[in-house]
């Protein structure tokens, strides 16, 4: 936004896009403001704007916006707080003569928008949580032609194709609050649109999201959907396999015997060396290899290729590849710097994160990195391609 559509905003009283505060004492507020604006129930299908450093009444407050400040209200995209990822900006700006830190918020492409399990809206100058109606509405206003591949409709898919046991069960507890839940009498498909894992064209049909995360069997409409793992006892793809494994179905069960598989194939050595108490030292740290394994089918592209995530697990190394190479913003030149990132898949991020196999966004490599220092292993190495039709990244063993 320019500087004078900010100015004409903070000056109008009356407008409902837009939010003002003092300071930073209440985040929650200024996360629910952010959540509401994203879903932009009154189709304004312009941009809603938090002003921090100002009070209700438009009279500065003269706070200092210091560089802190501005990154606690970027942190709030990415701290799995807000789902899916808002698409918003943080800026420093002087208006009228106010310092202010100013949070602009875009209309998501594929609402309604969570904070914390509620549908934050905006209720003429309040915000309020959202009735079920309200919810409906919000559904119906997705943007079919900009939704990401996992957001695309299955055609030849029907809500049979899902395991709504498991959506009920394993799903729905770990994405919305459980007043909301208990609130909640909809039906199975108007929870199932609403989650994003089923939409509406002539009839309902599932989303790549719903089949990957509930789908029944995943493969048979994403054959790329699974990770193909090999236990090679050498050093090279020629020598003899130790244990072969293909890993299947939707992604609470898949993910769980991937880690499984892990668990069950690191070394655990004991040192003795400094004294009686017994030193244990794995020859992977489990923390780095589950990042990077979730990383690589969080970021993988499930379209135009039927390839598998590969786990390769070598004496002296373990390669895992992804097909598919750097988005958006991330690119080689850049690939792992902190605080760059992009999802190809931003809802089955979501879905990851609610699920609790995503922490906070953005941070995977860099606990990855850390974990292996920590553990004596030498750093993950990133290798793309370049044509950046996938990434490799390869883990050593411990020194």
């Amino acid at each position: 936004m320019k500087d004078h559509e900010l100015e004409e905003l903070l000056l109008d009283m009356e407008s409902d896009r837009v939010e003002r505060k003092a300071a930073l004492s209440d985040p929650k507020r200024i996360q629910q403001a952010i959540c509401a604006f994203a879903n932009d129930l009154p189709n304004h299908q312009k941009p809603g704007v938090v002003f921090i450093g100002i009070h209700d009444d438009g009279q500065c407050a003269n706070l200092s916006i210091t560089d802190d400040l501005l990154l606690r209200l970027a942190d709030m995209r990415s701290n799995g707080n807000i789902l899916p990822l808002p698409m918003m900006k943080v800026q420093k700006k002087e208006i009228l003569g106010c310092k202010l830190a100013v949070v602009i918020v875009e209309p998501s492409y594929a609402p309604p928008v969570r904070y914390q399990g509620r549908v934050w809206i905006r209720v003429g100058p309040r915000r309020a949580v959202a009735s079920i109606e309200e919810e409906r509405r919000l559904s119906e206003k997705r943007r079919a032609g900009d939704l990401p591949f996992d957001l695309r409709l299955i055609h030849t898919a029907s809500l049979n194709d899902l395991d709504c046991d498991l959506f009920q069960r394993t799903y729905l507890p770990s994405a919305l609050s459980p007043e909301i839940i208990e609130q909640n009498q909809r039906p199975l498909e108007a929870q199932l649109t609403s989650l994003r894992f089923a939409m509406q064209s002539t009839d309902i049909h599932p989303t790549v999201m719903g089949i990957l995360v509930v789908g029944q069997n995943p493969t048979y409409f994403l054959p790329g959907a699974y990770v193909q793992f090999l236990r090679i006892a050498g050093t090279e793809l020629g020598d003899p396999i130790q244990d072969q494994k293909e890993i299947y179905g939707p992604l609470p069960r898949f993910l769980r015997r991937l880690d499984e598989i892990f668990e069950a194939h690191i070394s655990v050595a004991l040192d003795i060396s400094g004294g009686v108490v017994d030193t244990q030292h794995p020859d992977y740290p489990i923390v780095a290899l589950q990042q990077l394994a979730r990383n690589a089918v969080l970021h993988r592209t499930y379209e135009g290729t039927h390839a598998p995530v590969r786990i390769t697990w070598f004496d002296d190394r373990i390669e895992i590849y992804n097909p598919g190479g750097p988005y958006g913003q991330v690119t080689a030149e850049n690939f792992g710097n902190p605080g760059v990132t992009d999802y190809r898949n931003p809802h089955l991020a979501e879905a990851m994160k609610n699920l609790g196999y995503v922490q906070k966004f953005g941070v995977g490599i860099s606990l990855a990195r850390r974990e292996m220092e920590k553990n004596n292993n030498p750093p993950p190495e990133f290798t793309i391609p370049p044509d950046q039709n996938h990434v490799l990244v390869t883990l050593r063993r411990r020194l």
